[in-house]
């Protein structure tokens, strides 16, 4: 056949731009009068500047990363780097922020140096921490940065040295979240400060058992091996602790109380020290089966346990809760003991109050309270998303945004404080706002970023499997011919945590590229994924490739059966990450379906993939050997008869190089064989050129096998 012309400028554009992302602003701090400050990058520009809008909707520059670096450059340690690999922060320049409580002074760090900011004069105090400063944070009071440096604790004030806070043993560190926190519990620090900024929270760190993994770059053979402490499926976690130091006298022989914890909640989830409130802990335990909520009271060193949950399969934890009520009278609480989201209201020793609000609402996250209630991410429709305000007196949920895409997308993309919302909405219509609601009415955050010179043809349907609705987009060429059929792109990704239909138009613009190049794209969500309640996900347990696949092309051949024009003789899947595993899987598994695949940084062995997220859901290779076999690659790897491209960056510090590798052996003994395209890149691909190339070389690939 012959195809038709790519459309190149699109690609570049969308290269150039992170598909888009780059001049999206990004909500950091809510201060108390109402103002909110962000970042935000040129449309084609890493790097981000500091801005503020007032409750008026007014907007000023803050601070720009030009005026606090100067002609000198920033230089990111590996551990910064690991950081951002976990947040999945792609931009530079200003990234993080911290705001004294009182809102008048901005912690700025950047390029190894800490800038305290005034907001109201604009004066801006340097201060050098005199070394190397790993993941600062200023007090709520604004006179002291705490920050970490040679695995300890450390403090600085406005002037004069830094003082060291902790001296943690050999094999040990301190204040740093572990890489099962910062990867799969989406806690990224490991110290909190007291609300008098009197003392400190921080977490203690065995490491000695785990495995060290060295991460090597091989584009640079001149550069050293990165060795990180990584815990494998199966392997040794790292041991946490909590405690408590005082500032006052941190040199006293029992500066710190360490907090006693039941051995068997391995995984520190999160920790919370509200204004009124006390010292609050939320552990689970290796399986992911139990959870715990404790209270620590500093003064008299008592722990106090404020609820305990189970579940048979395992817990989801990532849902922010729990979040203190701003006068310390309760707090709320979100579970899915009975099947579905519910958010409660609990009294300070953890009795429940009342249920706030439960399934008609599709409850997904908690991000923060006010005087009237609790603000949640919820939609009943799973392919929306918006913010609501469930009132603590009882009653209807109020929705605050409205209704026509998906609100709070972004990672982290949504904010609430002091009376203020400030959330990104990806809208149904195409195109993407960040909105600031507050008592004073309605404002957009300004973006600068591109917008893409095409609307997608992308239309969303739902299909039943076995008594079940599975949603579905499907995008066509803009120049559809109803009489052509056409070959088919299955675009997944169909692990946890991730949904991939949605009513954001603006989601489908690479889909419509491929599409325009002579396919149809689809794309479905599978049993396993979230906002469908607790029995939908839970059908992966101890198996995540069989019900993913039989899904997935249960969903294909549904809509091939509804729609003349795809053409199921002529199917490629592609995907990245956990969509990555799943084409590789389907190329080894379904020949029969798929005629080709393009595996983007898959997993091919559970086994060397980290604990927190694998034992959640496949539990550990001891317990669950069969199904370990089962959903690896390798084991499947002298069943391939499809053409198979696999693209991996080699200092994937996430989804290790060494999973590629394992599969080419596997193949090789197999006589088999599989195209492999190695790029200088983490599990992130932010740069324009490798992006620019990735998408050319699977549409070739595709257009080549189908």
């Amino acid at each position: 056949m012959t195809w038709p012309a790519l459309d190149d400028q699109l690609l570049a554009d969308a290269a150039a731009t992170f598909n888009f992302k780059l001049g999206i602003p990004t909500p950091l701090a809510i201060a108390p009068d109402g103002s909110v400050l962000f970042r935000r990058t040129q449309a084609r520009d890493f790097a981000a500047d500091l801005y503020e809008m007032a409750p008026d909707g007014k907007v000023k520059t803050l601070v720009t990363a030009a005026d606090l670096l100067g002609t000198g450059g920033e230089h990111l340690s590996n551990e910064e780097k690991a950081r951002r690999e976990r947040t999945r922060t792609a931009t530079k320049g200003i990234v993080d922020i911290e705001l004294s409580e009182d809102g008048a002074t901005v912690l700025v760090p950047l390029g190894g140096t800490f800038f305290l900011i005034d907001r109201t004069t604009g004066t801006r105090t340097a201060v050098d921490p005199g070394g190397a400063a790993y993941d600062p944070h200023l007090s709520p009071d604004g006179t002291t940065i705490a920050f970490v440096r040679d695995r300890a604790l450390w403090i600085i004030g406005r002037t004069g040295p830094a003082t060291r806070l902790t001296s943690p043993p050999e094999g040990h560190e301190d204040g740093i979240a572990d890489f099962a926190a910062q990867e799969e519990l989406d806690r990224t620090r490991g110290y909190w400060w007291s609300p008098d900024s009197k003392a400190i929270a921080f977490q203690r760190t065995d490491t000695r058992a785990m495995d060290t993994i060295y991460v090597a770059d091989a584009r640079n053979p001149d550069r050293v091996p990165v060795p990180f402490k990584y815990p494998r499926a199966g392997r040794p976690n790292a041991k946490v602790q909590l405690g408590v130091i005082e500032l006052a006298d941190p040199r006293a022989a029992d500066r710190v109380q360490w907090i006693e914890i039941a051995s068997t909640y391995e995984y520190l989830v999160s920790v919370q020290w509200p204004s009124r409130g006390p010292l609050t802990t939320l552990w689970i335990d290796r399986d992911q089966q139990q959870s715990q909520l404790a209270a620590y009271d500093v003064a008299s060193r008592r722990v106090s346990i404020l609820l305990t949950e189970h579940d048979d399969a395992w817990l989801n934890v990532n849902v922010r809760a729990p979040t203190w009520l701003l006068d310390g009278s309760g707090f709320v609480w979100m579970t899915e003991a009975s099947g579905a989201w519910t958010l409660e209201l609990r009294s300070p020793d953890g009795k429940l109050v009342r249920a706030l609000a439960g399934a008609e609402l599709g409850l997904r996250k908690l991000i923060g309270v006010d005087d009237v209630g609790a603000i949640v991410l919820a939609d009943a429709d799973p392919v929306h998303q918006d913010v609501y305000r469930v009132p603590f007196a009882g009653g209807a949920a109020v929705r605050l945004t409205d209704g026509d895409g998906v609100a709070g997308q972004l990672r982290n993309g949504a904010l609430a404080k002091h009376g203020v919302v400030a959330v990104d909405v990806a809208l149904a219509r195409g195109g993407r706002t960040t909105l600031v609601i507050g008592p004073k009415g309605r404002h957009e955050l300004p973006s600068v970023a591109e917008s893409p010179k095409l609307v997608p043809t992308t239309k969303l349907e739902t299909v039943e499997l076995g008594g079940r609705t599975h949603h579905v987009a499907i995008t066509r060429p803009r120049l559809f011919d109803a009489n052509r059929r056409y070959p088919v792109l299955l675009k997944v990704y169909g692990g946890p945590h991730v949904v991939t239909v949605e009513a954001a138009l603006d989601a489908y613009i690479m889909d419509q590229w491929y599409a325009d190049a002579g396919f149809i794209v689809v794309r479905s969500d599978n049993r396993g994924t979230p906002n469908r309640g607790r029995t939908w996900e839970r059908a992966i347990l101890k198996d995540l490739i069989t019900v993913p696949l039989e899904d997935q092309i249960g969903a294909l051949q549904a809509v091939g059966a509804r729609h003349r024009e795809l053409d199921l003789d002529r199917v490629g899947i592609f995907g990245w990450s956990f969509g990555g595993y799943l084409s590789a899987m389907a190329a080894l598994l379904r020949p029969d379906v798929f005629k080709a695949a393009v595996a983007g940084a898959p997993v091919t062995d559970w086994a060397l993939y980290d604990t927190a997220y694998t034992e959640r859901y496949m539990k550990t290779p001891q317990q669950n050997p069969d199904g370990y076999a089962r959903a690896s690659a390798l084991t499947h790897a002298a069943k391939l008869t499809r053409p198979l491209l696999v693209i991996h960056g080699i200092t994937d510090d996430n989804v290790h190089f060494a999973h590629t590798l394992a599969l080419v052996e596997h193949l090789y003994i197999a006589a088999k064989r599989a195209e492999v395209i190695t790029l200088s890149a983490t599990h992130m691909v932010p740069d324009p050129k490798l992006n620019l190339a990735r998408e050319q070389v699977q549409v070739d690939f595709f257009r080549e096998h189908l």
